[in-house]
């Protein structure tokens, strides 16, 4: 469990938690924060199954979202009064822009997670299937 969790923090592929998911590691360099391998460059994994496969990445961001909402509300609320609502929805507002390249990649990746399981083999199986002549 620590491994795959390690795994999604780094953004590496669920198959065989070694190769980089995005192309660029930098989720800030807005002009390629998006851009994804096609295939994993470790084992092979298509990232791509199906057209459309990230539509249900939404889901996880919509909870990613309000899970970082709600972590702001909490810690402003000690220092700021309940009742200045206008505060935490330009805190929590900034919050959500500051974080949306992190979490549209991370939402993304547990996506991903959720439909491929780890296969300690799947590496040396990518290269005897692919680099032997």
């Amino acid at each position: 469990m620590a491994s795959t969790l390690v795994s999604i923090a780094q953004m590496k592929c669920p198959r065989c938690h070694e190769g980089d998911v995005f192309v660029h590691k930098n989720a800030y360099n807005l002009g390629n924060a998006g851009k994804m391998h096609q295939h994993c460059p470790a084992c092979g994994l298509d990232y791509q199954p199906e057209p459309g496969f990230y539509f249900g990445a939404g889901y996880v961001s919509y909870a990613l979202t309000v899970a970082v909402s709600i972590a702001v509300f909490v810690a402003l609320f000690p220092f700021v009064d309940w009742y200045r609502w206008e505060i935490y929805i330009g805190v929590i507002a900034g919050a959500l822009l500051l974080t949306f390249p992190l979490l549209f990649r991370y939402s993304r990746v547990i996506w991903l997670y959720f439909f491929v399981k780890y296969d300690k083999q799947a590496i040396s199986k990518y290269k005897s299937q692919h680099f032997h002549s």
